[in-house]
């Protein structure tokens, strides 16, 4: 399970409530002597008339009777404005759900570190997905023995950058609570990114070599362009894929990758202008501005194989959900039916009051469900297994089978559509989409912290929050150079191509 990105009260909860019970001993233990000493002398004595009392009192011989209520009085409103003060301190800087900081954090807000963590995120996680790309180009051309040595980098490098989105996920999520520990995390952070930075500058001047090898001849040319004609063709047929999508399935079904097929053409003229640019320059004898024009190319060209590549996979995983909802919902009545022997038998795992509220809810899903599959209207299948699985999940008890089935192939989805647009916009989406990302990712892997169910919600997340960064900070296209390309981590040198 995931860390809850919204925690408790802290222990700081018990230190206020102690210092509210200490200023309400102290206010009234003041009250109390103040009674012992001033009620004795005001009450008359026996046999004295109550206006001889007063007679005293105007002349001034109880005067002295006031100074201590009046002492008690400065002391409790002193303390009450010292406690305000302290509260109001405290909710200011604090960073818990309820203060003005980040959600999930503790104590006072770590700005500069939290900000140099978040660019080495960034940073580490763009050099990483540019090296691959520069990588996959260059298994076209050399033998795998070859390139063994930069493999074994890209994967050190990865784990490297797992871990690191691993603390920053933690971290998000208020672990550790203590001050000194959460600055240790950001420096456990910045310095995991440097390391996998590290291990691709370490390899990179061995694949600069290759490129050289062949830098006198247009055969890394050559390779580019055959994949740029490639993907050209692929292109033109998107827009009839889409329109078939959108006729057999209710519109949000594809609603993840409208768009792609314009940014597809839009990466692949500015491949062309690369290409074009790269290919004057082998012409002209300048091997250092054709290779970095090349290596533009490449990088957009990538990006638009992970274009072309999401509507087509998306219809496939489309035709895969639609053929699984029977089942699915086959399944899920197996398993409210289970759920209700559970409770029959009193062998619930949970309160009986509890699941009988999930029974319910379950009941209600699956009877939406049911109507929308007989309705004879476009429905979306992903929609539906995601329905499902959220609303049955909670009853299984260890043997959901087709429905812990329909949960993967649901999240599969969602992350990869999540992965497709930060590939597709490097540079442009910050640290916080990527570190939910990447979690997402990790709890799709096999294993005991599998959760399909919340891989899910989180790769979503990571989409409307990679969306929104670039809606703020645009698109990298917008720059003559386009985004960051090449093998390499952060020192290495000439990772844009020429303007």
């Amino acid at each position: 399970m995931t860390p809850s990105l919204i925690r408790g009260p802290t222990r700081r909860g018990k230190g206020q409530i102690a210092a509210r019970i200490a200023q309400g001993v102290l206010g009234g233990g003041i009250a109390v002597l103040w009674l012992c000493l001033v009620l004795p002398r005001v009450a008359p004595r026996a046999g004295e008339p109550a206006a001889g009392a007063a007679a005293q009192d105007e002349g001034g011989t109880w005067t002295a009777d006031l100074v201590l209520p009046l002492v008690a009085a400065v002391a409790v409103i002193a303390l009450a404005a010292y406690g305000y003060v302290r509260r109001n301190r405290r909710a200011a800087t604090r960073t818990t759900p309820g203060g003005t900081g980040a959600v999930g954090s503790v104590g006072a807000p770590l700005t500069e570190p939290d900000t140099q963590a978040c660019a080495a995120l960034v940073e580490a996680d763009d050099c990483l997905r540019a090296s691959r790309v520069e990588l996959g180009f260059a298994r076209a051309r050399f033998d795998a023995s070859g390139l063994a040595p930069y493999e074994r980098a890209v994967g050190a490098a990865g784990t490297e950058l797992r871990a690191a989105f691993a603390i920053r996920q933690r971290y998000d999520g208020g672990v550790p609570e203590d001050q000194a520990a959460r600055r240790q995390a950001l420096a456990g952070i910045v310095g995991r990114c440097a390391e996998a930075g590290r291990r691709l500058d370490a390899e990179a001047p061995g694949l600069e070599r290759l490129r050289e090898a062949d830098r006198g001849t247009s055969e890394a040319l050559e390779v580019a362009e055959g994949r740029f004609r490639e993907l050209a063709g692929r292109t033109t047929g998107l827009e009839a894929v889409l329109g078939d999508l959108r006729e057999r399935y209710a519109p949000l079904a594809s609603a993840s990758v409208t768009g792609c097929p314009e940014q597809a053409k839009d990466r692949l003229v500015f491949a062309t202008m690369r290409l074009n640019e790269a290919r004057q320059s082998v012409d002209l004898g300048e091997p250092e501005r054709a290779a970095g024009q090349l290596r533009a190319a490449e990088g957009a060209i990538a990006q638009a194989a992970v274009l072309v590549a999401a509507v087509e996979r998306l219809g496939e995983e489309l035709a895969a959900a639609d053929r699984l909802v029977p089942a699915a919902l086959t399944g899920a009545e197996a398993e409210v039916a289970g759920a209700r022997e559970r409770v029959a038998a009193g062998v619930a795992e949970v309160p009986v009051g509890e699941l009988r509220a999930r029974i319910r809810h379950a009941d209600t899903v699956l009877g939406t469900v049911r109507e929308e599959l007989t309705a004879r209207r476009p429905y979306d299948p992903l929609d539906l297994l995601r329905r499902i699985a959220r609303a049955v999940l909670p009853l299984a008890d260890g043997r959901a089978g087709v429905v812990e089935a329909a949960a993967v192939l649901v999240a599969r989805h969602t992350t990869a559509a999540a992965d497709d647009f930060v590939a597709t916009h490097l540079g442009g989406v910050g640290a916080e989409a990527r570190t939910r990302l990447a979690e997402a990712v990790r709890l799709l892997a096999p294993g005991p912290e599998r959760d399909p169910r919340a891989a899910d919600e989180l790769a979503r997340q990571a989409r409307h929050l990679a969306e929104q960064d670039v809606r703020v900070q645009g698109s990298p296209y917008a720059e003559a150079a386009g985004p960051v390309t090449g093998f390499g981590g952060p020192r290495t040198r000439d990772r844009r191509a020429p303007a």
